[in-house]
């Protein structure tokens, strides 16, 4: 299990699609800085809720087969495919070519295939084309669907039967895609993997877990989140992060020390501001937003949170309400630069904002400009009178002396 204390840069413990390089860690130094707030907490952070915030699509999903004998048409003659050397078949796994897997050495039937959500061991050797081998394990053990692992592995080992041995053929696309892995594996690097399925286990129970075994397999789903946010592929990203705050917020039937009470809520706080992060990256406003709130209703101190919540609100142009917010942040951390340059950029914008709906204003109501209104007010005398109201007047005064005289008259 990964510990708690690995920061954004260090992907999972060098598990197949896990591991990060010499780079990546002097990368994820360089992430750390205070001032970054578009890197990750250097914990964990995500939410705790069954749904996943993210409202993203679902992942890439393999169409199991139904139930076919084996990948392998072999002749009766030559045992259908069970002897071990025999020619084999390749199943385009996903229907794309980019993902192929040949069956080496026969399992134990399609009814020992594993499912998603159970903890899997597989025998490991991976490859580059011109045969260079870049990984081997012998016991490989990680959630199956659950991307803890190279996506080609995710989609091929749950169509392995136990004890199969097969040949999985991928393109970048499923391993280390367009970044590779430093120093071994080059960028946009097609990779052969050697597979053979050892085991299969009902995963934990989490409701049984302690509060360290539970903090434990968060970080390990939370690191493999940051490990693809550096991959800058956000959306199995928010998959991890998601997972791991479905696991901090799972009900238990362990009672757990004050301790990990605040190490669950740590993980939970940093998942959270990583989602976030993510969200943020793919212009999940409304998501993103959720999420800051959920760590600030734990946290109202928290910066990131603060930070991220004001950038969201000017993204979505509601700059009265961003400003108060990077304030309070600045306030927190009065030296930090980047809270200075958004607040900065923000007020100029808040400022063009309210001239621009001044003038829209000023048109509505028919004003041509402010430039002409107090010429108009000093050709007005104060003393000036129109002539309708002296008409007026002395039509009155002639009319009250009229009838004076008729009164008089008639006494």
């Amino acid at each position: 299990m990964a510990s708690s204390g690995e920061g954004p840069g260090s992907g999972s413990p060098d598990r197949a699609g896990t591991g990060t390089g010499p780079a990546a860690a002097a990368e994820a130094a360089q992430l750390d800085t205070a001032e970054d707030f578009e890197v990750l907490e250097e914990e964990e952070e995500e939410e705790e809720e069954e749904d996943d915030l993210s409202e993203l699509p679902p992942l890439e999903n393999v169409v199991r087969p139904p139930a076919p004998p084996r990948e392998d048409p072999q002749p009766p003659e030559q045992g259908g495919g069970d002897a071990p050397g025999a020619p084999q078949e390749w199943l385009d796994v996903l229907g794309n070519g980019l993902l192929r897997k040949k069956t080496l050495v026969p399992g134990q039937g399609v009814d020992t295939r594993p499912q998603k959500g159970q903890d899997v061991t597989i025998r490991l050797k991976a490859s580059l084309e011109d045969g260079t081998v870049v990984q081997e394990d012998p016991a490989l053990t990680f959630t199956l669907g659950d991307c803890d692992v190279l996506q080609a592995l995710d989609l091929c080992v749950q169509l392995l039967e136990m004890g199969e041995t097969a040949l999985i053929m991928s393109e970048a696309k499923y391993c280390y895609g367009a970044q590779g892995r430093s120093p071994d594996i080059p960028p946009n690097a097609p990779l052969t993997l050697e597979v053979e399925l050892l085991a299969a286990r009902d995963a934990p129970d989490l409701e049984l877990l302690g509060g360290r075994e539970k903090v434990q397999l968060a970080n390990r789903k939370r690191e493999r989140g940051n490990y693809f946010y550096q991959q800058a592929d956000y959306v199995l990203a928010i998959n991890s992060y998601d997972i791991a705050l479905r696991i901090v917020g799972s009900n238990s039937k362990v009672d757990f020390s004050p301790e990990e009470e605040a190490e669950l809520l740590d993980v939970k706080v940093k998942c959270l501001n990583n989602l976030a992060a993510s969200q943020l990256k793919l212009d999940h406003y409304k998501a993103a937003l959720k999420s800051c709130n959920l760590v600030l209703e734990h946290q109202p101190g928290n910066i990131k949170a603060l930070f991220r919540k004001g950038k969201v609100l000017a993204l979505q142009g509601e700059y009265r309400e961003a400003i108060p917010i990077l304030k309070a942040a600045l306030k927190l951390e009065p030296s930090n630069k980047t809270i200075h340059a958004e607040l900065s950029k923000l007020m100029k914008k808040h400022a063009d904002q309210r001239n621009v709906e001044t003038e829209m204003y000023r048109k509505m109501l028919g004003n041509p400009s402010a430039a002409s209104t107090p010429r108009k007010c000093k050709d007005k005398l104060p003393w000036s009178i129109p002539w309708k109201w002296l008409f007026g007047a002395t039509a009155i005064a002639l009319g009250g002396v009229a009838l004076s005289v008729v009164i008089a008259a008639r006494n």
